[in-house]
C-alpha cells in the first residue's frame, strides 16, 4: 500500500525530504530514497521534481513560506507596540532557526544561486516583515532614522549569530529566552534615536 494518497505525492515527497534533511542534511537527500519511503516507483518523483536541485529549491521555497507564516503568527499574537513586536519576531525567528537549522541553511544557500528567482521572491516575504518592523520603530521615533535595511541587517545578524551559537552547541537552548530578551533590549537601546 503506497504511503500517499492520489493527488498529494508532491507534498508527501516534500515532507519526507524535510524529515531526511533534519536527520541527514542536504547532501544525503536522494529522490530514489524519497520515492522508496513514499512507496512509489523511483521515477515517480520526477513528475514533480525533474532533478535533485528542483527538490532542494522546492524545500527552500516551502521553508521561506513557513518562516513567513510563523513570523506573521507571532506578530499577530502581540499588539501594535514596537518592542513587543520586535521581541515576538526574534523569538519566532530563533525558534525556526534552531529547530530547522538544516532547512534554514538550505534556504539561505539556495537563494544566492544563479536562476533562483523563485527563492528570492519567497525570501522577500519574511524579510519584508522584518524591514517593515524596523521602519515602524523608526517612524515612531524609537530607532534612529536612516535606511531601515541597514538597521535591519544589524538586528538580523544578531539573531543569526545567536542561532549559530545554539546550533553549534556553544550555548544551550535553555538559555535562549534570556538571550533573546537581552539581545532585543540591547538592540533597541543601541539603535535608539539620540
Amino acid at each position: 500500500m503506497p504511503a500517499y494518497h492520489h493527488g498529494n505525492l508532491r507534498e508527501t515527497l516534500l515532507a519526507a525530504a524535510e524529515r531526511s534533511l533534519r536527520r541527514h542534511g542536504a547532501d544525503q537527500l536522494s529522490l530514489r530514497e524519497l520515492a522508496r519511503e513514499a512507496g512509489v516507483s523511483h521515477a515517480a518523483p520526477r513528475r514533480h521534481f525533474p532533478d535533485r536541485q528542483a527538490l532542494l529549491d522546492a524545500l527552500a521555497e516551502a521553508g521561506f513560506a513557513r518562516l513567513d507564516q510563523e513570523l506573521r503568527a507571532a506578530l499577530g499574537g502581540v499588539g501594535e507596540e514596537f518592542e513587543p513586536r520586535l521581541h515576538a519576531m526574534a523569538v519566532a525567528y530563533l525558534r525556526f532557526a534552531t529547530e530547522d537549522a538544516a532547512l534554514l541553511e538550505l534556504m539561505f544557500a539556495g537563494k544566492h544561486r544563479e536562476g533562483a528567482d523563485r527563492l528570492v521572491a519567497a525570501a522577500a516575504a519574511p524579510f519584508g516583515l522584518m524591514h517593515d518592523l524596523i521602519a515602524q520603530g523608526q517612524a515612531q521615533g524609537l530607532l534612529e532614522p536612516g535606511d531601515p535595511q541597514q538597521v535591519g541587517i544589524v538586528f538580523f545578524a544578531t539573531l543569526q549569530g545567536i542561532a549559530t551559537l545554539v546550533n553549534g552547541n556553544l550555548v544551550v537552548p535553555e538559555l535562549l529566552d534570556g538571550i533573546v530578551e537581552t539581545a532585543v533590549g540591547q538592540f533597541v537601546r543601541g539603535a535608539r534615536r539620540r
